[in-house]
């Protein structure tokens, strides 16, 4: 059994695409093609239903699909530890995070990473589902959320603070409010995934648990950056992180800050921005690596927060 065709067959699995594959390892998809029907004769077994339209695991391609990842992890990191610390990191990297938050910040970060270790493959998925991170294969996980025991390693980046945030266009028609309770009589522009209509939480600082406000507006999508080109526009009234905010925004004009003297958020409980991973995949030098740029990239406080 080679351990190239059971390399082909992970990245195969991965993306569906024998021509992905191929463009990974720099060979023909034919060659890929060739050592996967090799495998697959070898075992006994069909791993891969082919279509003209997609490539998907069979029963027990995905039971070999978890094993011989799991066996590959085990090798690389073995592989790793005799390269030693001097040595470049490579080979390919799972990395998921929410989707406005991996678009404006994770993905240029993994470019500068990439500059620096050019044999690196990283493959980005951006979904605001969770994921479970040991089923799905994935190393760095940057989840959004409350602090929660869910069996993986990893470290808090910093408080998920929101803003409430409005351009002047909108404020000179429509007024500022000066309570949270005056936003109820604005035109909100409300995030709507799938999960439901988001919600709009406010600290009212009197000891009591977060207050609900019902904010009603013309327009909800599940895509933050349309909300967001709309509150520019000036059509209503947006409550975001400060992540979503691109560099001096608000020393621009370009929005305003509302109600800065109440904490507004969007979960009833304090919400994080984290980076963990499974705990076997932090036993690896390139998880290890490429953890601790993103951890330096981002900062402490996020560089955001100091642009806004």
């Amino acid at each position: 059994m080679q351990l190239k065709a059971l390399r082909y067959f992970l990245t195969v699995a991965g993306t569906g695409s024998f021509l992905a594959a191929a463009r990974q390892y720099s060979v023909p998809a034919s060659s890929v093609s060739r050592f996967i029907a090799a495998l697959e004769k070898e075992l006994g077994k069909q791993l891969l239903y082919r279509s003209t339209r997609a490539v998907r695991l069979t029963e027990a391609g995905e039971l070999f699909h978890h094993q011989v990842r799991d066996a590959l992890e085990i090798l690389d990191q073995a592989a790793e530890q005799v390269e030693g610390k001097d040595a470049g990191i490579s080979g390919l990297i799972r990395i998921n995070a929410p989707e406005s938050l991996g678009r404006r910040h994770i993905a240029p970060i993994i470019a500068e990473l990439q500059e620096l270790h050019p044999a690196l493959v990283v493959e980005l998925t951006l979904t605001d589902l969770y994921i479970d991170p040991v089923q799905d294969g994935v190393d760095i996980t940057i989840r959004i959320g409350p602090l929660v025991d869910s069996g993986l390693i990893g470290k808090v980046i910093s408080p998920n603070h929101h803003q409430v945030v409005a351009s002047p266009a909108y404020l000179a028609v429509h007024g500022t409010p000066e309570t949270p309770e005056e936003l109820l009589q604005h035109r909100c522009l409300v995030y709507k995934g799938q999960l439901g209509m988001q919600r709009w939480y406010v600290n009212t600082g009197d000891g009591q648990p977060l207050k609900v406000l019902n904010v009603t507006g013309p327009l909800r999508s599940n895509n933050a950056e349309a909300l967001l080109a709309a509150a520019v526009a000036g059509r209503g009234i947006v409550l975001f992180p400060d992540w979503m905010f691109d560099n001096g925004t608000f020393a621009r004009g370009d929005m305003v800050k509302l109600l800065p003297q109440w904490q507004f958020s969007t979960q009833p409980d304090q919400v994080y921005l984290q980076m963990l991973s499974p705990e076997n995949k932090m036993r690896s030098r390139k998880v290890q690596t490429v953890s601790a740029f993103i951890l330096e990239a981002i900062g402490s406080p996020p560089y955001w927060c100091l642009d806004t």
